[in-house]
């Protein structure tokens, strides 16, 4: 089973970027879909972004869409989310999630990780 560890969270200005990175120890995600979602004090946990394993296709929500992009380096096991011009509403925990199935539902199916999650602030 893959294990996901998330990193890279921190505090932001508005307008602001980050980068977060989530690797996987235990075996190779190279075959799996691997994307992000973040969950808001009170709010149910959102789909953010993913990455196929062809790494030919990416999906991001609507509300991150044109700010944040995806990216995977199958050779450090690592998949990345760059996010730019931060906005408040963007302050949740983020968490990476591995599937083997596309597109990434995160139902959590006996072959699916999740990470712990990493905590993203914007804030001025």
């Amino acid at each position: 089973q893959v294990q996901l560890t998330e990193s890279g969270g921190g505090l932001v200005q508005p307008g602001g970027s980050l980068r977060l990175s989530c690797t996987a120890s235990g075996q190779s995600f190279s075959s799996y879909a691997v994307g992000w979602f973040r969950q808001a004090p009170g709010k149910e946990r959102k789909f953010v972004a993913g990455i196929s394993w062809e790494e030919a296709t990416k999906s991001y929500a609507d509300a991150v869409q044109g700010r944040f992009a995806i990216s995977r380096d199958n050779a450090k096991n690592t998949v990345y989310l760059h996010l730019d011009s931060v906005k408040r509403e963007d302050t949740a925990v983020y968490y990476c999630y591995a599937d083997l199935a596309w597109p990434l539902d995160g139902r959590g199916a006996d072959w699916s990780s999740w990470g712990q999650g990493t905590q993203v602030t914007v804030s001025a």
